[in-house]
């Protein structure tokens, strides 16, 4: 399904080696015609490393996409039944927030969206980068592959001598996702040799 008209909720997690790869991506999204609603953690706006200043983060994502991001849960929960999404991505994924989702626990503005979301029903297509998938997260990881109208983009092991238990999405691979999920499909494979883009 084309994601032309879709409003698309897009969330980031503290994974911010990630966001380089995960920007393009959102890109490609707003290219294609999405509505694009950027959504980030309290990591997010507050933290700063060698990767960015969290508030660097938030103005680009904002300049992109033509929203104010949404930065509180206050902010979020209007997504459900006022103002729902057509889908919500939650790129990067970390270890942390992937446990809170497979748990039901909702203590950040982009795990209150992607609730919000799956109460009315939609698609959450997400992207791990977690150090511990294949560790004490794996089963976290895994009661969100069988949760429904949960969907993953493809991911692999990034550094598999270096970091065993390390996964990471596949980022390039976002936007076929998000299509196959708004049709309620999974694109396969789901675990792929994972590529740096």
């Amino acid at each position: 399904m084309n994601v032309q008209g879709k409003r698309i909720g897009f969330g980031l997690t503290g994974s911010h080696c990630t966001y380089d790869a995960v920007m393009p991506e959102i890109e490609k999204l707003i290219a294609k015609g999405a509505d694009v609603i950027p959504i980030v953690s309290y990591t997010v706006q507050s933290t700063n490393t060698r990767f960015g200043k969290g508030e660097e983060w938030v103005k680009k994502l904002e300049e992109m996409t033509g929203h104010q991001v949404i930065d509180t849960i206050v902010k979020a929960e209007p997504l459900g039944p006022k103002l729902p999404l057509d889908c919500m991505v939650i790129a990067p994924l970390t270890g942390n927030s992937m446990s809170k989702l497979a748990n039901a626990l909702t203590d950040s503005p982009v795990l209150m969206a992607a609730k919000a979301t799956m109460r009315n029903h939609r698609p959450v297509v997400v992207g791990i980068s977690t150090n511990d998938a294949l560790g004490l997260n794996g089963v976290n990881l895994m009661r969100l592959m069988a949760a429904k109208n949960i969907y993953f983009i493809p991911f692999g092991q990034d550094d598999p001598f270096k970091k065993p238990n390390s996964m990471v999405a596949h980022m390039p691979l976002l936007l076929d996702t998000v299509e196959a999920a708004l049709e309620g499909r999974q694109i396969q494979p789901v675990i792929v040799e994972y590529r740096r883009s």
